[in-house]
């Protein structure tokens, strides 16, 4: 089947196809007259990238193990991430998901408590501000947290009478 009907039957656009196919997720055969053309294989290996990128892993993730991508049924995917012990669940796939489980929680941290400064800031009565602590437990600064509250605090441009 041709790109258009390819991208539809694995639920994406052609442009995410022709992405996954210049990561070396999927190999596309082409026409002599050079269209792209794809087979159930192809289909049941884009179904499975496009679970695990629903799933929070990046690219560079699901390449680790693309060598699988084709021999998993694309509606046992989620089961590769469960949490259920399973015989055959494989280790890579396991280990790229909890390391992409731990960068999600530092990341949702991290917004907190920006979110808590920004809201602070804003005046929201039931913003509290607590520094996001890094997996040592240790708190940890953001490259320059403050830059928005400095702007905001700033004259505003032509202000009159405003002294900085």
């Amino acid at each position: 089947m041709r790109i258009g009907d390819a991208a539809a039957a694995a639920g994406m656009t052609p442009r995410a196809l022709r992405y996954y196919e210049q990561q070396g997720l999927v190999t596309a055969r082409r026409t002599p007259s050079g269209h792209r053309v794809y087979d159930e294989e192809d289909i049941r290996r884009l179904r499975a990238v496009r679970e695990l990128r629903d799933a929070g892993l990046t690219v560079g993730d699901v390449r680790a193990f693309a060598h699988l991508l084709g021999r998993v049924p694309a509606d046992e995917v989620p089961d590769l991430l469960s949490q259920e012990p399973r015989p055959g669940r494989c280790s890579a796939v396991e280990a790229v998901a909890r390391r992409r489980l731990a960068d999600l929680d530092a990341r949702i941290a991290r917004l907190s408590y920006l979110r808590a400064r920004l809201a602070a800031r804003l005046g929201e009565p039931e913003a509290g501000v607590t520094e996001p602590a890094s997996p040592d437990g240790t708190v940890r600064a953001g490259a320059d947290s403050g830059a928005l509250f400095r702007l905001a605090d700033a004259p505003a441009p032509g202000a009159v009478g405003v002294r900085a």
